[in-house]
C-alpha cells in the first residue's frame, strides 16, 4: 500500500495579523506548532518560507471579507491551498480562540471534512473584478438618470411625459440648456431631433414650469457626475475587451444561446472562469450559483427550500438571460 506524505496548516486570518497552526505529517507523531504573523507582505512571505521549511503540503484558510486575499496571494503557486466556508469551521460558544480556529481548521483540513471555494486564477479574478465594478457604475448612472427625473418634476418640468426617454438625443440637448440658464420653453422644444420634432407643440407645453436659479445649479452637478460615469464606463468597456481576448471564442460560443448577449457571456466568464473541470457536474455549477432550491430536512419532512445567496452577479446575469430568452 503505498504512503502519500502530507502535512497540513490551517490559518485563521483577520486584518492586521494571522494564527498559523502545522499539524505532524500524517501518521507520525510530532508537536503542533502554533506562530502568529502580521498580514503585512514581508511577513506574510516569512510564513511562506517558514511553512516551506516545515515542508507544509497542504493550507486552509476562511474566506474572512477581503482579509485571506494578501495570504493567498503570497501562497499561491506553493501550496495546495484551501479556502473555505466559515460555517464548516464554526466554534462552539465559549471555545473560541484565534489558535483553536488555527488548530480546528487544520484537524479538519487533514481529516477531509472541509469544501474547498471556488477561487478563479488571477486572470479571471482581474475580469471579475472588472465586470463587479461595472456593475456599480451601471447601478451609479441609473441612480444619476433618476436623481435628474425627479429633479425636473420637481421643477414642473413633464418632459418625460412626452419623451420615452429624458435622457436621449433630445432630452440630453434640452438638459444641457436648461443646466446653461436657458428657461424658454418655446426655444427648448426647438432642440427637438428625430420623431420627437412632430411632438414640438406638446413639448413646448411639458417644458413650460417653475425651474429656478437651484434647479439650474443641481442639474448642472447631476449632468456633469453623468457624464463622468459614461466616460468612466466606456474606458472600463476598453479594458474588459483588451482581457477577454484570450476567451473570444468561448464568448462567442456562450453567445448562441438564446438570451445570451455579449455583456452576460463576460459575466459568464468572469465569474465561472473557463474551466469547468473545478465543478463535478452541472448540479453543482448550479448550486453553487444559487440557482436551485435548497435543501433543509427534518424528521421526514421538508422546510425550507429557499434559494441560498449563491453568486449574485452570475445570478443577475442568469436572470437578465432568462428574462430575454423567454421573449423569443
Amino acid at each position: 500500500m503505498s504512503w502519500k506524505y502530507r502535512r497540513c496548516c490551517g490559518i485563521d486570518v483577520h486584518k492586521d495579523q494571522v494564527t498559523v497552526c502545522v499539524l505532524p505529517p500524517d501518521g507520525q507523531e510530532g508537536e503542533v506548532v502554533v506562530k502568529v504573523y502580521r498580514t503585512f507582505t514581508e511577513n506574510l512571505r516569512q510564513l511562506r518560507f517558514w511553512l516551506q521549511a516545515l515542508k507544509v503540503t497542504e493550507v486552509a484558510m476562511e474566506s474572512t471579507g477581503v482579509f485571506w486575499r494578501p495570504v493567498w496571494n503570497v501562497l499561491e503557486g506553493h501550496f495546495r491551498l484551501l479556502l473555505v466556508n466559515p460555517a464548516q469551521v464554526k466554534a462552539l460558544l465559549g471555545r473560541k480562540s484565534d489558535r483553536r480556529d488555527a488548530r480546528r481548521i487544520a484537524e479538519f483540513l487533514r481529516d477531509q471534512r472541509l469544501d474547498a471555494s471556488f477561487v478563479p486564477p488571477p486572470e479571471i479574478r482581474y475580469l471579475r473584478e472588472l465586470l463587479r465594478d461595472r456593475v456599480s457604475l451601471v447601478e451609479e448612472r441609473t441612480r444619476v438618470g433618476n436623481q435628474i427625473r425627479a429633479l425636473l418634476e420637481t421643477a414642473n418640468i413633464k418632459l418625460g411625459s412626452v419623451a420615452s426617454d429624458v435622457l436621449g438625443q433630445t432630452g440630453r440637448r434640452i438638459l444641457t440648456a436648461l443646466a446653461e440658464g436657458q428657461w424658454d420653453a418655446e426655444r427648448l422644444s426647438w432642440k427637438a431631433v428625430g420623431k420627437l420634432r412632430k411632438k414640438e407643440r406638446e413639448l413646448k407645453k411639458a417644458l413650460a414650469g417653475y425651474f429656478t436659479k437651484e434647479h439650474e445649479f443641481r442639474l448642472g452637478q447631476l449632468l456633469k457626475r453623468l457624464r463622468f460615469l459614461e466616460k468612466h464606463l466606456e474606458e472600463l468597456d476598453t479594458e474588459i475587451r483588451r482581457c477577454m481576448g484570450p476567451y473570444e471564442k468561448q464568448v462567442e460560443l456562450l453567445m448562441t444561446i438564446p438570451g445570451v448577449d455579449q455583456l452576460v457571456a463576460w459575466t459568464l466568464v468572469a465569474e465561472l472562469g473557463v474551466d469547468m473541470a473545478v465543478f463535478p457536474d452541472a448540479a453543482h455549477c448550479a448550486s453553487w450559483a444559487g440557482m436551485c432550491p435548497g435543501e433543509k430536512e427534518s424528521a421526514g419532512k421538508k422546510q425550507s427550500v429557499r434559494l441560498k445567496k449563491g453568486n449574485r452577479y452570475l445570478r443577475r446575469g442568469l436572470v437578465q438571460a432568462g428574462r430575454a430568452a423567454s421573449r423569443k
